[in-house]
């Protein structure tokens, strides 16, 4: 385990003769003043094509066929031994046909492209067996699991070609829309763009006993939205698009599926909203601007539904809306322009259409209060800390696989204050816990922020306070992340780790077997 040494100390400057320093002091300013010129100029145009350069856009809202129908991933198998509910994972290779133009090679688990949807109850004992059949190492992370660090599925836990990798918890945490993808360090990108991801959803009795949309495919569907660009021959396009926010595409997948409808048969639909995407920023809303309920975020129900006209999602985040539908009704689920402050550009475009039969079963209306969410309590911290994003930095720091970056105490709460100095936009995930935003520039969160949540978007120079909590387990081996969610930027460093020990324990920072240094995919 290292720890980021001070920087040096300047050594004092020799004497030299009073002349002979003035040329010099000029041959310097002469040479400096141009060398300044050009790297000003540098930067500009650096900062110009990160704000004016074209971006990749969909086609505009109002332009797509909607001709596919929706595909909606499996439910994953399960058995139960000894008391452990034990799902089967394959990471493996294939090819999809997305665009007319050629197959593309994608990968998949239990499939050529995403994965099935695991569901598990609160309470529950899991394990699931991860088999790679990739040419290359991988991990798979619980993206909004609490669970132990040696089971969490970051950068510290490969799973080599060919190897499987059986990571067991209990599921202890309310019912969320949560997911599992691919963390190896500096090319998690690659792998999440190349189709390796998944829900994973939660139940308890809580949430089962509301009058919600429940019936997996049917009123209750998985909406994960990627963008992806292609080459002539079908193949994914991995460097169009690219921006300082990463690699942004032309064309909306859902659910692996280009130009999706979903027939809709109840007069309302439970959308479980995933932005799937490596770069890009959504603000979902609807066609013809109906209001929806939003009764879900990150990390599980709100406390009462929240009309909306639109939920903006970052990179990882997720969102639980209900739809009220008419028999007979069209409308399109679009994107509309992300919030001006973060600086993402683009206009509206079409995500998925939702048609109504000519009949729909009746449903009930959402319940005006949902679950008990807690008021945050931030009296009792144990630390306060503050993480600056810039560049692809975090306090002013790259991720280091053999440095801790900070170290928190088992069963205490911490503030984090974390800020964007960069014009352009940056996320913030934390690993293991569902945090809560105490405030946004001194003031109260937005109410779609006012539940526990793992990810967050980032606008420039705007603070987020975040009240966060290390509960029941503690590992001085085993570290969890913390990161920026916009892949690119997590690959080439913009990430930390964190130990969570018991009081008076020490650290013991152990290395993945057989990495030696940080091979960030620049």
């Amino acid at each position: 385990m290292t720890f980021a040494p001070p920087a040096p100390p300047t050594p004092p400057a020799a004497s030299r003769p009073p002349g002979r320093r003035r040329r010099r002091g000029l041959l310097v300013t002469l040479i400096a003043v141009p060398l300044s010129v050009v790297v000003l100029l540098i930067a500009g145009a650096g900062i110009w094509f990160a704000t004016n350069a074209t971006r990749a856009t969909p086609p505009a809202a109002g332009s797509v066929d909607f001709e596919n129908p929706l595909a909606v991933p499996a439910l994953a198998p399960s058995r139960v031994e000894d008391g452990v509910r034990v799902f089967e994972l394959t990471a493996q290779e294939g090819r999809s046909s997305f665009v007319p133009q050629g197959q593309t090679p994608t990968l998949g688990y239990n499939g050529a492209y995403l994965g099935p949807t695991l569901v598990a109850d609160r309470g529950e004992r899991v394990r699931v067996n991860i088999t790679n059949e990739l040419t290359d190492s991988t991990t798979v992370h619980w993206h909004g699991m609490h669970l132990p660090a040696a089971m969490d599925g970051g950068p510290h836990s490969p799973i080599a070609a060919g190897a499987t990798w059986q990571p067991e918890w209990t599921i202890d945490q309310p019912a969320a829309t949560l997911w599992y993808h691919p963390h190896l360090h500096g090319r998690t990108r690659e792998q999440v763009d190349a189709g390796l991801a998944g829900m994973f959803l939660v139940r308890d009795d809580e949430e089962s006993g509301l009058a919600l949309p429940r019936e997996y495919g049917v009123d209750d569907i998985p909406v994960i939205v990627q963008d992806r660009s292609f080459n002539g021959d079908g193949s994914f396009a991995a460097g169009l698009g690219m921006q300082f926010d990463g690699v942004l595409g032309d064309t909306i997948l859902v659910n692996g599926t280009v130009a999706p409808y979903l027939d809709v048969s109840t007069e309302r639909v439970r959308l479980r909203l995933l932005n799937g995407s490596s770069a890009r920023m959504y603000d979902f809303g609807f066609s013809d601007g109906r209001a929806f309920d939003l009764i879900g975020t990150d990390g599980g129900l709100l406390a009462a539904p929240v009309a909306t006209t639109g939920i903006p999602l970052s990179p990882g985040e997720r969102a639980e809306i209900v739809v009220s539908m008419k028999p007979g009704e069209k409308v399109t689920l679009v994107s509309n322009p992300p919030d001006p402050a973060l600086n993402a550009g683009g206009a509206a475009f079409d995500v998925m259409q939702l048609r109504a039969a000519a009949s729909l079963r009746p449903s009930s209306a959402v319940p005006d209060r949902l679950v008990d969410v807690p008021q945050p309590d931030d009296s009792d911290v144990a630390a306060e800390r503050s993480f600056v994003m810039s560049g692809h930095n975090i306090n002013d720091a790259q991720m280091d696989l053999g440095r801790v970056d900070l170290v928190a105490t088992v069963d205490t709460s911490e503030i984090w204050t974390v800020r964007n100095e960069n014009p352009l936009p940056h996320s913030f995930h934390v690993h293991d816990t569902q945090f809560r935003v105490l405030s946004v520039d001194g003031g109260p969160p937005p109410q779609r922020l006012a539940g526990f949540k793992d990810t967050i978007a980032l606008e420039r120079d705007r603070e987020y306070r975040l009240l966060v909590r290390f509960e029941d387990y503690a590992d001085p081996t085993t570290p969890y992340m913390y990161h920026c969610h916009l892949l690119w930027h997590e690959d080439q460093g913009m990430m930390g780790q964190f130990l969570v020990v018991e009081p008076g324990q020490q650290p013991d920072l152990k290395r993945p077997e057989g990495d030696t240094d940080d091979h960030h995919d620049h």
